[in-house]
């Protein structure tokens, strides 16, 4: 199997030797080639060893993990930030498709991360990048832009344009205003943990929806939705009191 090789940046030196630890219990294709203490520090050995991912903190002293890839004018290798944010912080590398670990890190954790590296075999785009920083600056439950993971890479989508999610076996249809649909190769589960917020709410184990896009609610049948591109959508019995509770508000 290709050797992945990395380089580790963190201003703990606990935390690198812990991150060196992990890294060689459980990602064994994952060689080190350097770990450094300060963003600085980092940036050459970047330039040094050309690795093909950067095991990140985000909050260190003087230039944090942000400052310092706003140093490369175009990444050349793939980025995990390790950091111990909050939830809401943590919804915005989801929303940007970025690559994440959460201190402590769990080592089943750290073997998937590194097995959508093996399979990925992409860098971060600008895009990326650029979104993470405005939900982090934000710090909104819901952030105003979401990038969808699809078959050809990453589509960057408005969240009040999203009328509503469908989980189709492994993957899930992203329906947008205007007739568009996206296919996302992740389940309903993850879009749903990744939209978590006031404006979208799971009625059915196969159906996510926009709050903000319902054109009428029907009584009869159990009840059921007519969303605004007309497409109706049956709220599950489960799920009914808790969205009659939230619907309410309107």
């Amino acid at each position: 199997m290709e050797t992945i090789k990395c380089v580790i940046i963190d201003d703990e030196n606990n935390c690198l030797e812990m991150m060196e630890w992990l890294l060689k219990m459980y990602a064994p294709t994952v060689s080190i080639a350097a770990m450094c203490n300060s963003a600085e520090k980092g940036i050459t050995a970047i330039h040094a060893h050309r690795p093909d991912v950067v095991f990140l903190d985000i909050e260190m002293p003087r230039m944090n993990g942000f400052d310092m890839l706003e140093q490369f004018d175009k990444l050349f290798f793939d980025v995990v930030f390790t950091t111990a944010y909050d939830k809401f912080a943590i919804k915005a590398f989801k929303y940007s498709a970025l690559n994440y670990l959460l201190k402590p890190v769990d080592p089943d954790d750290l073997k998937e991360t590194v097995r959508r590296i093996e399979d990925k075999k992409t860098v971060p785009s600008r895009e990326q990048i650029d979104l993470l920083f405005q939900s982090m600056r934000q710090m909104k439950p819901t952030p105003m832009r979401i990038a969808l993971t699809t078959a050809d890479g990453l589509i960057f989508v408005t969240t009040q344009d999203i009328i509503y999610c469908e989980a189709e076996s492994n993957y899930t249809s992203v329906v947008l205003s205007g007739g568009k649909k996206i296919v996302v190769s992740k389940v309903l589960k993850d879009i749903d943990e990744a939209l978590n917020g006031p404006d979208f709410f799971r009625v059915h184990n196969s159906y996510l929806i926009n709050l903000n896009r319902i054109k009428k609610f029907v009584r009869g049948d159990g009840g059921y939705l007519v969303m605004d591109n007309d497409m109706s959508i049956t709220i599950s019995r489960s799920r009914r009191q808790e969205f009659m509770d939230m619907f309410a508000r309107f």
